[in-house]
């Protein structure tokens, strides 16, 4: 079969990473989280500027010193700041809304969004993101959007942030998923949104195993037709 490109978007906390790095093993494809890119991105941000106000021109004059790459781990793949592994270090709630806040800046965004299409230029890739199957690649051949009820996303996110030794609240937590919900549908440039074309995979109620089922048959079929 071809190999085709599968853009996976979604809201946060849907478990889109899980279900592009299983389709990724399953296909024997690349995948590619660009969600960690954006955190990589904060992170470098974080570590210049702080967690105070953010400065747009000093964001944008630091992008020529940012280098993102991915390097397979025992683990599986991390994501790399400048030739450091800093998975452990993105995956924070401090820099997940950093990572968000700075998605609204259009250069930002231009300046990833060209390094995801090159990565793209052979197929064969699962990318997941915010935009990937509206702006990144509007042109893959599937394209699925994960979603779930804000209450069952936050539950979810508490209890990583907890098997990680933090002490997070889940009203805290909560109210942390439903301002990023806004964030990322209200920004101007390119917001969340479900693709026309896009398979809605409402996984409030499913099991990771029975999702998983799910998308590959929906894989298959659409691989046997293009």
């Amino acid at each position: 079969m071809k190999p085709i490109i599968v853009a996976i978007d979604g809201y946060s906390s849907c478990g889109k990473s899980t279900v592009a790095k299983a389709l990724a093993k399953y296909a024997g494809y690349t995948y590619v989280d660009t969600g960690a890119m954006y955190r990589a991105t904060a992170l470098y941000v974080y570590r210049q500027l702080g967690d105070g106000a953010l400065d747009k021109e000093a964001i944008l004059s630091m992008l020529e010193n940012i280098h993102i790459g991915f390097v397979k781990t025992a683990e599986g793949q991390h994501v790399t700041l400048n030739g450091e592994d800093v998975e452990s270090l993105i995956r924070t709630l401090e820099i997940g809304n950093m990572a968000s806040q700075i998605s609204t800046i259009k250069e930002v965004r231009a300046f990833l969004v060209a390094q995801q299409q090159a990565m793209g230029q052979n197929k064969g890739i699962v990318m997941d993101g915010r935009d990937i199957g509206t702006v990144v690649f509007p042109q893959a051949e599937l394209k699925l959007f994960l979603t779930a009820a804000p209450e069952v996303r936050a539950e979810r996110r508490f209890l990583e942030l907890q098997a990680k030794g933090e002490t997070p609240v889940l009203e805290d937590v909560l109210a942390d998923v439903n301002d990023r919900d806004y964030r990322d549908t209200h920004r101007a440039e390119s917001p969340l949104r479900q693709a026309e074309d896009a398979v809605v995979v409402d996984n409030s109620n499913m099991t990771r195993e029975k999702q998983m089922e799910y998308i590959i048959e929906v894989f298959k079929g659409r691989c046997a037709t293009v």
